[in-house]
């Protein structure tokens, strides 16, 4: 009888195309991902009915159709430990419509972009079957949610490359840097109404700080599979990117943010998280349309909490995702 085979015994490497589709051949000395929260569907298809007419009952056998493989999985969110060089989690945010921008001695930036998106391929290792996604793109969430570790859950599709039983391969894992906890010490307050200076020091102007419990963020990227005869692929189409936080404030604060939103106002957000030089790991939104105010607690003290429609202000700015910085 065999050993029964185990979930810890994952394995998921990831490396970008250089060819729509073309199996980039990712290696586990090169492209291994450090990952929790592991899902993994590997095959989602679409069923046909032959619908047969037969003199008994019963019903037809389904014809499988079109299929692509699903996968999802979280990575911490620290930068690479090296002045303006990108982390090893740069291919997942290239392959979900981001750019990855490298401003020399500063900083790594990643920003949304609208066209020319590039893909990946990931090999999902589980316990000697080895599924390969082809042709990735996705979606991702982010969560600095005080007292939790940093975390961009991901999730992808990529066409259906093939399943076979082959064991594991080894994997370097050593790139990978250890985040710290999103606390006050390490993370500090969401700031409002501030500027970021794109190709300086990365630091915000001016605003307003308010003590929160932290940020969440969803990508809001819509990556469908299109079906079609040589032309099957994942398919970028839209993107809509949107929050939610909950602050502590003052009365008068609460209501001159209640009338923001009442005259629909926008105002910028930006959190650094992390105390470790290049290590660091910063958020900008500049367009951000506060709603849906709701009164919240904590231990017995009031908070307020907010959605956040996060808008683009000239176009592929919505959101600036920037780290490796001292």
């Amino acid at each position: 009888m065999a050993d029964p085979r185990l979930i810890r015994k994952t394995t998921i490497l990831a490396k970008l195309e250089t060819q729509y589709g073309l199996d980039a051949a990712p290696t586990g000395a090169a492209n291994a991902l450090l990952v929790s929260n592991l899902s993994v569907n590997p095959m989602n298809a679409e069923y046909i009915s032959r619908e047969i007419i037969r003199d008994y009952l019963g019903g037809s056998e389904e014809l499988a159709g079109a299929r692509y493989m699903e996968c999802g999985f979280d990575i911490e969110l620290v930068g690479s430990g090296q002045n303006a060089v990108a982390p090893a989690w740069g291919p997942l945010m290239r392959s979900i419509g981001f750019a990855e921008v490298i401003t020399p001695a500063v900083r790594v930036d990643y920003v949304p972009i609208s066209g020319a998106f590039e893909s990946s391929t990931i090999y999902y290792y589980d316990d000697g079957v080895l599924h390969k996604l082809l042709g990735v793109r996705g979606t991702a969430t982010l969560d600095l949610g005080v007292g939790k570790k940093p975390v961009i859950s991901f999730k992808f599709m990529g066409v259906d490359g093939g399943t076979t039983a082959v064991p594991n391969v080894g994997t370097t894992l050593t790139v990978w840097r250890v985040p710290q906890v999103v606390l006050d010490a390490n993370s500090g307050k969401l700031t409002f109404g501030a500027t970021h200076a794109a190709a300086a020091a990365p630091a915000f102007v001016g605003g307003t700080p308010y003590p929160s419990d932290g940020l969440t963020i969803d990508l809001g990227i819509k990556a469908q599979f299109q079906k079609l005869l040589g032309g099957e692929r994942i398919s970028i189409s839209e993107r809509d990117v949107t929050g939610a936080a909950k602050l502590q404030l003052s009365a008068a604060e609460e209501v001159a943010f209640l009338n923001d939103i009442k005259a629909n106002r926008l105002t910028s957000i930006g959190l650094i998280h992390g105390t470790v030089a290049n290590d660091k790991v910063g958020v900008f939104m500049p367009a951000v349309q506060m709603k849906e105010p709701t009164k919240e607690e904590l231990n017995g003290e009031r908070l307020i909490g907010y959605k956040l429609g996060i808008k683009p202000k000239v176009g592929n700015d919505e959101i600036r995702i920037f780290t490796s910085f001292a």
